[in-house]
């Protein structure tokens, strides 16, 4: 019979071996102690839910990421999250109701049926925090600032972000009776930058001049926060929804180029990758070495009104194995200690002070194969005068 590779995992399905594990870790507390500090309680919600509340309103592309399974014991359709900030809303809406603004943060694993890019994980472990209860940009604010804190933390370079307005999407398609799925296509045909497609796919359409004008002026209005001033003359007669987040977006950058002037701070209005339950100011932010989004964020004030409790709601989320990438991979200098077997009640003492004082220590086994070296001990346990002392293992 031939021999089948059973140990091999599925294309795009990763996992995490001991130093990168460790470098992880260490990672998640530093920024969950980071989120704390900031007055955002952590929760865990489940691995799986109910499908209707998993994807309550969040649109196709987050029901084409979901792994879909039967539960066996009700007979409901169940999902397995590849998102956990629906979860977050829920939580928000009927675990934890309240009418004051809340904070959480969340970490854990996400899976998705298909990668986010080319070679991408199916199964990233996401870290983020959202707010409720607050509808002004002030909350937006808070939210970049803080993942802004979050990725410094992680050692990630010099990050540019890029901030973009879904209401300037839907404003100027208003009363244009498109549905989902043209929008869909629309919204495509703006992250391609294609205008030869979306000027066929709006004339096909029947879309009205000033639609077609204003949708395609949108491909070129992307650069530094001087192109709100351009926009705004090309996007003039556009409906209300559209000049209010003009105007929000012009808020947001004066507000970040103020308290974060180092920032390098980018407009592109076009720029509609996200899950589409996002309802005004998005974020992703980005950096050289990488060829997508490293963190990704905005509001979704309707989420709240589908668990019924609208709520104003901004947030954001990461892949702590992504961050983990750009931590620095210098050789670990703590010390781990190498004991020899046995149940001496001095040498077991000795192993446990040592360990209470966060000190590695290894306890050879019985007949085991390979010494200290071998397991990556630097020092020994070595008894003297009835003493157990540590000592350096020479070279």
């Amino acid at each position: 019979m031939k021999h089948k590779n059973n140990w091999l995992l599925p294309d795009g399905v990763d996992e995490c071996l001991p130093d990168e594990a460790q470098r992880i870790e260490c990672l998640r507390r530093e920024m969950i102690d980071i989120l704390s500090s900031w007055g955002y309680r952590l929760v865990i919600p489940p691995m799986i839910e109910y499908l209707e509340s998993l994807l309550a309103g969040m649109g196709e592309d987050l029901d084409l990421q979901t792994f879909k399974l039967t539960d066996q014991r009700s007979g409901r359709a169940m999902g397995v999250r590849a998102d956990i900030t629906p979860q977050i809303a829920r939580i928000d809406a009927h675990r934890l109701p309240s009418d004051i603004p809340q904070r959480f943060c969340y970490v854990g694993p996400v899976v998705h049926t298909q990668p986010e890019k080319f070679a991408g994980s199916r199964n990233p472990l996401q870290i983020g925090a959202e707010i409720f209860g607050h509808k002004g940009i002030e909350s937006d604010v808070e939210v970049i600032t803080l993942l802004l804190e979050c990725l410094s933390a992680a050692g990630v370079p010099k990050v540019t972000l890029e901030v973009a307005h879904m209401e300037i999407f839907h404003g100027i398609c208003e009363g244009q009776n498109f549905d989902l799925g043209f929008e869909q296509n629309i919204l495509e045909a703006l992250l391609k930058k294609d205008k030869s497609d979306l000027y066929v796919l709006l004339e096909d359409a029947d879309a009205s001049e000033m639609v077609i004008r204003h949708l395609t002026a949108l491909l070129e209005l992307n650069g530094g926060v001087s192109v709100l001033k351009t926009a705004k003359v090309k996007l003039a007669g556009a409906p209300d929804g559209v000049q209010n987040a003009l105007e929000e977006l012009s808020q947001l950058s004066d507000i970040i180029t103020t308290t974060i002037p180092h920032l390098d701070l980018h407009i592109d209005l076009a720029e509609m990758r996200a899950y589409r339950y996002h309802t005004g100011i998005m974020f992703a932010a980005y950096i050289a070495a990488a060829g997508r989004a490293i963190a990704w964020g905005g509001r979704y004030d309707n989420i709240g009104r589908l668990f019924g409790r609208e709520r104003g709601a901004t947030g954001f989320s990461t892949d702590l194995k992504v961050l983990e990438g750009f931590l620095s991979k210098a050789t670990s200098e703590t010390d781990i200690v190498y004991a020899p077997e046995g149940y001496d009640k001095s040498l077991l003492e000795a192993i446990s002070d040592c360990r209470k004082k966060g000190t590695i220590v290894v306890q050879e086994l019985p007949n085991q194969t390979g010494d200290g070296v071998g397991l990556g001990c630097n020092k020994f346990f070595v008894k003297i005068d009835d003493v157990w002392e540590i000592k350096t293992i020479s070279d």
